[in-house]
């Protein structure tokens, strides 16, 4: 049956020698995996130019229930992504969320809500003149809501662990290894306050920046089953050192 709906890109991977098979997050069906042609003619309905890390797409789509890799009729641009495109930091940050949430979002059902999350966070990347060094921590964390695992941060006084494995601070040093020590806590607590609006207050070192990913990556860890390695983190660590 054919259907309507809007798409974020999130990565392709090679099917033959004329097709990909490209997984994308819809509006409609949640997480869903397309057959996309190779073809770069300006005559095809689908051009592969289209189908890059976080693009957002009006898809029109054959989608049957009992397939497991749907077909594409048609696609076109919903947003033009020239900065994301050319700007070398944010794209190395679209790049590295596209496999993030190819790796943590599973949902093959409808999340508008999540969906919305997404196509908000791409149009600000997409048009923020301002330093994004900071984007892909907001975006890091405020997922973590979606996904179930928000940090409680309630009762946060100074002195306090962050215990990854529970989601809380506490008084106590925890028994187990995972956990930020007071002023790694602190930090993190503090951290708990960004947002999209004032990512750019808050000034880190390259090492500042890697280690607190480093940590909240952990965290998905010990929260996610099967979470693997993000490939792309290297990428990410190259940008800003």
């Amino acid at each position: 049956m054919q259907h309507k709906t809007r798409g974020i890109v999130l990565h392709n991977s090679a099917y033959s020698d004329i097709y990909s098979i490209t997984l994308i997050y819809t509006e409609e069906f949640g997480r869903v995996s397309y057959l996309t042609a190779k073809s770069k003619s300006r005559k095809t309905k689908t051009p592969k130019s289209l189908f890059h890390a976080l693009a957002v797409l009006d898809l029109e789509v054959d989608h049957r229930n009992l397939r497991d890799i749907q077909r594409i009729k048609e696609a076109k641009a919903h947003i033009p992504l020239v900065s994301l495109l050319n700007n070398p930091v944010k794209s190395a940050i679209g790049i590295f969320l596209a496999e993030l949430i190819g790796k943590v979002v599973k949902e093959v059902q409808t999340n508008k809500i999540l969906f919305d999350f997404f196509l908000q966070s791409v149009r600000i990347l997409e048009l923020t003149d301002k330093s994004c060094a900071n984007f892909h921590l907001v975006f890091m964390i405020t997922l973590t809501r979606f996904l179930g695992f928000y940090p409680d941060d309630s009762g946060y006084t100074e002195g306090m662990f962050f215990d990854m494995q529970n989601g809380i601070f506490v008084r106590c040093k925890p028994l187990h290894p995972h956990f930020l020590n007071p002023d790694e806590s602190r930090f993190f607590y503090n951290l708990l306050r960004i947002k999209y609006e004032n990512m750019t207050a808050f000034k880190l070192t390259g090492s500042e920046r890697k280690a607190i990913i480093t940590a909240i990556l952990e965290y998905y860890r010990l929260h996610l089953s099967h979470f693997p390695e993000i490939k792309s983190l290297e990428i990410l660590h190259e940008v800003f050192g």
